[in-house]
């Protein structure tokens, strides 16, 4: 019976490689800032959108529910709600992973991830040049993910993955504000020239001030945000 085909397997196969697809794609959008906060990604949509049963579509929400990535409700998931407090303490914990992760990533980061930093951090200055918010998004998008894929640890990776949510909505609130821009453009090139010349202690304190930068401008960002709203309520 050895030459007798196990349909089973193979269609359980094809469904495996169907959910971590859709998944790898969500994964992206959400980390390109394509899936609004409260946009709902319901398994039977997603179904159709990539043509697939329910079953993968569902499995591939639900793993990005359990690593962290969406929220589960009873219409479907969505990215996790963080309130003004849940993020200042991610940023507390971003400041206690981060630098070791970049110190890591000095040593082990090879040559053509550090050329592919080079090139998103050309992007990025173009992107500040022309005051091209989303282009410099995606450019920093791109070259956080590019360090932060060069971290050896994987535990230790994943952990710092795991706060994409909170570095979507602080870059969302800052991102905005055109005086923002070289602060994020000069604090990546700093990063980058660690990694370029593996500077493990250059890069832990490199990243350990651009997360202060970034707690900085989200603080300046949300005061701007309250003071709109007062002067709203105001005229009103």
């Amino acid at each position: 019976m050895s030459g007798v085909k196990n349909t089973n397997s193979g269609a359980a196969g094809g469904a495996r490689k169907q959910s971590v697809h859709i998944h790898d794609v969500l994964m992206g959008r959400m980390q390109r800032g394509e899936i609004a906060p409260n946009f709902r990604l319901v398994d039977t949509a997603v179904a159709a959108e990539f043509g697939v049963s329910r079953m993968p579509a569902r499995d591939a929400l639900m793993r990005l529910s359990h690593e962290g990535y969406l929220e589960a409700t009873t219409r479907g998931f969505v990215l996790p709600r963080m309130s003004h407090q849940e993020i200042l303490e991610t940023f507390d914990l971003r400041r206690l992973l981060e630098p070791r992760g970049a110190a890591l990533a000095a040593q082990a980061i090879s040559d053509e991830q550090i050329v592919k930093l080079k090139q998103t951090l050309i992007e990025a200055r173009v992107a500040t040049d022309c005051g091209n918010s989303e282009l410099l998004f995606k450019a920093s998008e791109r070259f956080r993910n590019g360090w932060i894929s060069a971290i050896p640890n994987g535990s230790l990776r994943s952990a710092i993955q795991r706060y994409m949510t909170q570095v979507q909505a602080v870059r969302m609130m800052t991102f905005v504000d055109p005086k923002n821009h070289p602060l994020i453009t000069s604090g990546n090139a700093e990063l980058y020239e660690a990694f370029s010349s593996r500077n493990g202690v250059a890069a832990y304190d490199s990243i350990t001030r651009f997360v202060y930068v970034g707690e900085s401008a989200y603080l300046d960002a949300t005061k701007q945000q309250d003071q709109t709203t007062k002067n709203a309520a105001t005229i009103a």
